[in-house]
């Protein structure tokens, strides 16, 4: 029997998330959440019964037609055009993972109470979900304010029996879907279609799934590198709790301390040293790989506050018998974590890269591109090619989005995030490091094998023994890119 994940007010968190997805729970809402929608809802409409003034986008239309009032006889065709004219998506499909993390943070904004939804509308998002029906979004259209207006109209069109939908590995009309499930469409009512569309749940989504990519990347970069380490034959002082208690960064420390823990009872750590240091991608792995764990903190802590919000416009407020117009769509505070968290995944690929470059260069004993008989054999060479190449695409792609910004509506919307496209970068960078990473595990298990009969420390032993199982010694040359493949395969299956 699937497990049931409550939609409520209770604070969600990355945790929550990854259990959520991982443990295939299915959603419902929780019976607060069902009377929060219910008696926003039904405010809602009693308010447009009650008053002739304009309310932006219930009677009203948007951005720079604000100034135009609708009839009360259009209000529900007006949200209809909304969500049609809005769908102007393009470029690439949004990663099913990706779309399945937008239903989940939809629903969740959706059902605080304060954005004027029939709670049939949010009962079929999760539907959606809970059927595994991921509505086709595209990556290419969102301006990151006015919420992710074009790739949150794709999520939602199919509510309406519009647009397309991926279903069991096919992609369908919504509309036989729907016929599929007896579901009728949902006839939008006032302010539905701009609750649905205002939001950030597509840079949220991405932020959300490259977080939880980026900690496990984190976890891996400080186990590779000390096997790298170890299998450069490299000193274990720079991990000395006394240098960096002078200069207390969190991560620094947490890093150093990782670093002491996964070489401890090392014996090729503990041998005596021909040389006095080591170079910088071994020597500051505290001080690199700890910087990235601090900005990974304040990320997570912008997009906790962030899903657990409400985030379209204008903002329903029953209690104090209020609806506001502002900008809790805007996705500035997104669009720059984003950017940030670029830049910190994107080092630890390249100070790992570095590593790998070490380790191939036919220093401290070990053989030319780490392989027998090298001139005849190429050995690793051409793996860090790869590495080196990825590298420079990530520092690409590393050129902040946020600082830029085009106006749009007739200037109305005169200034814009680039979230959006801050979030499909850094779904690059983070497949990037990984990719990286699998290439530094590969060449450093490859180089302590030369070691032998020294051996490593018991967790650094137990890694090489888990991976030799999916990728063997190279003693002749063969074509790597299998190896990569494995080895990347091989990261997202142990457990660090």
């Amino acid at each position: 029997m699937a497990q049931v994940h409550y939609i409520s007010s209770d604070f969600l968190t990355l945790e929550m998330i990854d259990k959520i997805l991982n443990g295939k729970y299915s959603l419902a809402l929780s019976e607060e959440a069902e009377q929060n929608i219910t008696q926003c809802h039904a405010y809602l409409q009693q308010k447009i019964k009650d008053t002739d003034q304009s309310i932006y986008g219930i009677n009203t239309g948007f951005g720079s037609l604000c100034n135009k009032k609708i009839s009360p006889a259009d209000l529900e065709q007006l949200q209809r055009n909304l969500m049609m004219s809005h769908a102007c998506g393009t470029g690439d499909e949004v990663p099913q993972e990706i779309v399945k993390l937008m239903l989940l943070l939809k629903i969740q904004s959706l059902s605080y109470g304060h954005s004027g939804v029939q709670l049939q509308t949010v009962k079929r998002l999760i539907d959606f979900y809970n059927r595994e029906v991921y509505p086709v979004v595209y990556q290419q259209g969102s301006l990151g304010a006015s919420g992710d207006l074009a790739p949150l109209a794709h999520l939602c069109l199919p509510l309406l029996g519009l647009g397309e939908v991926q279903f069991q590995e096919y992609k369908l009309a919504s509309e036989h879907v729907l016929e599929m499930f007896s579901w009728e469409p949902i006839s939008l009512k006032a302010k539905e279609g701009l609750a649905l569309l205002n939001g950030t749940q597509f840079m949220s989504a991405y932020g959300v799934y490259t977080l939880l990519m980026a900690k496990r990347l984190s976890r891996q970069a400080d186990m590779i590198a000390a096997l790298s380490l170890d299998a450069f034959d490299g000193r274990t002082e720079p991990f000395n709790e006394l240098i960096h208690k002078i200069r207390p960064h969190k991560g620094q420390l947490q890093t150093a301390e990782a670093m002491r823990a996964l070489l401890d009872g090392s014996q090729i750590a503990n041998q005596e040293k021909q040389h006095v240091q080591d170079p910088y991608s071994f020597r500051c792995i505290p001080q690199v790989h700890g910087a990235s764990k601090d900005a990974l903190a304040y990320v997570e802590q912008v997009f906790l506050t962030e899903i657990n919000a409400v985030t379209d416009n204008p903002n329903i407020f029953p209690d104090e018998d209020v609806i506001i117009s502002g900008g809790n769509f805007h996705g500035q505070p997104l669009a720059l974590a984003l950017d940030f968290l670029a830049i910190a995944v994107a080092e630890l690929g390249s100070i790992a890269e570095r590593r790998t470059y070490q380790l191939i260069s036919g220093q401290r004993g070990l053989p030319d591109f780490l392989v027998a008989e090298p001139g005849l054999n190429s050995g690793f060479m051409i793996s860090q090619y790869t590495a080196a190449s990825i590298v420079s695409q990530s520092k690409q792609l590393c050129t902040p989005a946020s600082v830029d910004s085009i106006p749009s509506s007739h200037n109305q919307e005169d200034h814009v995030s680039m979230g959006a496209n801050a979030a499909t970068k850094l779904y690059k960078v983070v497949h990037n490091t990984e990719r990286i990473l699998a290439i530094e595990l590969m060449n450093a298990a490859q180089a302590l094998d030369f070691r032998r009969p020294l051996q490593s420390s018991n967790q650094l032993e137990q890694l090489v023994k888990g991976y030799r199982g999916v990728v063997p010694f190279v003693s002749t040359d063969r074509v790597l890119h299998y190896d990569i493949s494995s080895s990347i395969e091989f990261l997202r299956a142990y457990p660090f």
